[in-house]
């Protein structure tokens, strides 16, 4: 791997060059894969599915760009939902599972051999069964045969990037139910604020101004610590350690508070920290080290980091617009302690108010973010060779 240089992002040419695959411009056809879903759900007839009443729980089945689907449904849904929402990521159907049940297998290709073992016992169990992914495919051939429910999804390249083309039909499937509420007007202004960051995060826009060009700037040779303040945000921290591994090709740890500051808050006073002092048993709080310095006045993208700081820990703050109280102080005063430390901190704020907005919005910066740091890096964003080697080693 190359050394991060700053430059790879300036110029548009540049930025399309270091990215044969088209990894932004599949990040930027969010919005447009919302749209194509919405159809797409609605001509499989997927609101016939409250034909037969709200099921006892529903289990989303799917591995890696295709999992995510569940866990946003979920988080969309709320902890308010009366159905529990759980993703089976693996082989194994957990054997409290069925005929009351709603499976929904999802798998972009629809050759994803976890997903299809999964739902395949499903369908031996009864289940009701509702099956997402690739036209033709071996899930679709499994749908037919089961008499399932099947919403044919077009790739826009990578699976990791079809995120709201698998995911959509999910959402009309819980609507339909009464388990959400997510109506056409709702995912279409959705699809509006994720035309406006990609606009915002276009190649062509410069560093000192594309918020996601800046993010990847700072980040870059530090070791990333997401975390989110909500059930959401915490979805989206895990989406955006997911994207830095497999666009960045870099390491990434998510959590989310309260719990990140029962265990991972430690960090900040480990080999990673930055140029802060240890804890003192004699000064728990910090003050015998001096002022916490000051936030920047600028946005909440811009990290608080002196100029001569050496790389290490990296705190991300995904922060929902609708944090317990607890929560909204544990926010701020892990943010207060990292920068005491000489730990960097980006803070990225959701957009709009409905909940699907919240997620997209976090989900689809730092989808940007990962793909510019990989550039940054001297790094192709698409190929996934080590995950194509282990199947290879496997098959």
């Amino acid at each position: 791997m190359s050394t991060p240089d700053p430059g790879r992002l300036e110029e548009a040419r540049d930025v399309e060059a270091a990215d044969p695959g088209g990894m932004l411009r599949q990040v930027a056809s969010s919005a447009a894969q919302i749209r194509e879903a919405r159809r797409a759900a609605a001509e499989a007839g997927v609101e016939a599915l409250a034909d037969d009443g709200r099921p006892r729980a529903i289990v989303v089945t799917g591995m890696g760009g295709s999992g995510i689907s569940g866990d946003v449904l979920a988080a969309v849904c709320g902890l308010g939902c009366p159905v529990p929402i759980t993703t089976v990521r693996g082989y194994r159907l957990p054997g409290w599972v069925g005929a009351a049940d709603l499976v929904i297998a999802v798998s972009c290709s629809g050759s994803t051999e976890e997903t299809l073992e999964v739902a395949a016992e499903a369908a031996r169990r009864g289940c009701r069964l509702l099956c997402v992914g690739g036209a033709g495919s071996p899930l679709a051939e499994l749908a037919a045969r089961s008499r399932a429910l099947f919403v044919p999804v077009r790739s826009v390249g990578q699976p990791r990037s079809t995120l709201w083309g698998l995911t959509v039909p999910l959402l009309v499937a819980a609507r339909a139910l009464r388990l959400a509420d997510v109506p056409d007007e709702v995912l279409e202004s959705t699809a509006v604020l994720l035309e406006d960051v990609a606009h915002r995060c276009r190649p062509d826009s410069e560093p000192f101004v594309n918020p996601a060009k800046r993010v990847a700037l700072d980040l870059a040779g530090d070791v990333p610590l997401v975390w989110g303040t909500s059930q959401l945000a915490e979805t989206a921290a895990y989406r955006m350690c997911c994207q830095l591994n497999e666009n960045a090709k870099y390491p990434g740890v998510y959590g989310a508070l309260p719990e990140a500051d029962h265990n991972q808050v430690m960090a900040f006073d480990g080999f990673f920290a930055g140029g802060g002092s240890p804890a003192d048993p004699a000064d728990p709080d910090g003050s015998l080290w001096g002022p916490t310095p000051t936030p920047p006045d600028n946005d909440d993208f811009f990290r608080d980091r002196s100029e001569d700081a050496e790389h290490g820990l990296h705190l991300v703050v995904l922060r929902d617009t609708d944090e317990h109280p607890q929560t909204a102080k544990r926010r701020e005063a892990s943010v207060e302690m990292a920068r005491a430390r000489g730990v960097a901190v980006t803070e990225i704020p959701a957009e709009g108010a409905h909940p699907l907005e919240r997620i997209a919005t976090m989900i689809a910066l730092a989808d940007y973010v990962t793909v510019y740091l990989a550039i940054t890096l001297g790094v192709d964003p698409t190929p996934v060779r080590a995950i194509q080697e282990l199947k290879a080693r496997i098959a």
